[in-house]
């Protein structure tokens, strides 16, 4: 079979939805299949060596978010005849926006049917971009035009397919959770992280991983940890657009000696490690439809916590391989001082993480494959019709 995803992000940036697409790219690849990604260039650094190809056109900086490209696929000839010279039996898009357009229209000029990946609440994003509610709104139909134009779609996580159903989307949705594969610990990464990031001490560490974006619920970890009777360190993985504010916060409530920022982290040998150097994973986003980085958590025997009803509590048994909480810094702060407080609980609960949540993206590329068969199966009897 041959697929072509479009993504708005991708290598070298790998937030979630970029991880997402690599995942696939490789793993479809590594199946025996032919598949392209088609994004935004963010560099011009070496991308040999992958069994994919990727497609990458024309980007421009995001003000306020230097790692990302707002691309200008139109504008790069280069780019689409590239695309015209590619031959597809389905496409697969992962964004609404400009990669998203790409997709649908070279889908619709070969009459290929479309899969479209919901990843994100928009109207969240827009919302803080914009600072108006009436433009989120606008925004938000914008985006639930799009996916009607799909032939399926596809949403992360049961909460995220009802917030694509709360934006006003009536159609079906297919569930299709992201995988985790499981590494082993890389012993010399794992004491380039504790020296790098000071963490060879007995305080238990805490952390975090993701954008350093406020709609990332981080002031909710920042007052729970200066809440805490547990001596801790507060690891931060990540980068964003509110990283000086994030860091300001922490002063104000005493705690910025106990606070480490990592910045990006692009080697996931080194990220898995701080997963593994990790006693708890604290993760209260109301805002992520999945909460893969709670799966790459568990894959390295380090438990979660998260909000009560998240999509990334949608994988957590309470108690069994995960904490959870409610949406209140006093709640998380009682929470981790309680998994903290028993050592022996929270490394039996971090080995049940570790067996009952991660799938492992061979596995669930099996299922993605099967679907897409039936899909363009479907599509070849329309147009035979």
């Amino acid at each position: 079979m041959r697929i072509v995803q479009f993504s708005d992000s991708f290598l070298p940036i790998m937030d979630g939805v970029g991880n997402v697409v690599y995942q696939y790219a490789m793993n479809l690849a590594q199946k025996g299949h032919e598949c392209y990604v088609v994004a935004p260039q963010t560099d011009t650094g070496y991308r040999g060596g992958y069994p994919f190809e990727l497609v990458d056109y024309i980007g421009v900086p995001l003000p306020r978010m230097k790692s990302y490209r707002l691309g200008v696929p139109n504008l790069d000839t280069h780019c689409q005849n590239r695309l015209r010279a590619i031959q597809a039996d389905i496409v697969h898009v992962h964004s609404p926006f400009t990669a998203g357009q790409v997709g649908l229209t070279f889908a619709q000029k070969r009459g290929l049917p479309v899969v479209g990946s919901f990843h994100s609440k928009y109207y969240d994003d827009f919302l803080q971009v914009t600072g108006i509610e009436l433009l989120a709104e606008v925004g938000v139909k914008y985006v639930v035009n799009f996916y009607e134009k799909c032939d399926e779609v596809w949403a992360v996580s049961a909460t995220s397919a009802d917030t694509l159903r709360g934006y006003g989307y009536n159609g079906g949705i297919r569930v299709m959770p992201n995988g985790t594969d499981i590494h082993p610990l890389n012993a010399q990464a794992l004491a380039e992280v504790c020296g790098r990031f000071e963490l060879r001490d007995d305080a238990p560490v805490l952390l975090f991983v993701g954008q350093i974006n406020w709609k990332k619920n981080l002031r909710c970890i920042l007052k729970a940890c200066a809440a805490l009777t547990h001596p801790f360190k507060l690891v931060l993985a990540g980068q964003g657009p509110h990283e000086k504010e994030v860091a300001q916060l922490a002063e104000t409530l005493g705690i910025s000696g106990r606070v480490t920022f990592t910045g990006h982290i692009g080697d996931p040998e080194v990220l898995n490690a701080l997963y593994r150097r990790a006693d708890l994973f604290l993760f209260p986003s109301l805002y992520d439809t999945s909460g893969l980085v709670v799966r790459e958590a568990a894959a390295m025997n380090t438990p979660s916590v998260a909000v009560r009803g998240s999509s990334a509590a949608e994988c957590i048994d309470e108690g069994e391989n995960g904490y959870l909480c409610e949406d209140d810094a006093e709640d998380l702060a009682r929470t981790i001082d309680s998994a903290l407080a028993d050592p022996e609980a929270l490394r039996r609960i971090g080995e049940r993480a570790h067996d009952t949540i991660p799938i492992p993206w061979a596995t669930l590329m099996d299922d993605v494959i099967a679907r897409y068969q039936e899909i363009v199966e479907r599509n070849n009897r329309i147009e035979k019709s």
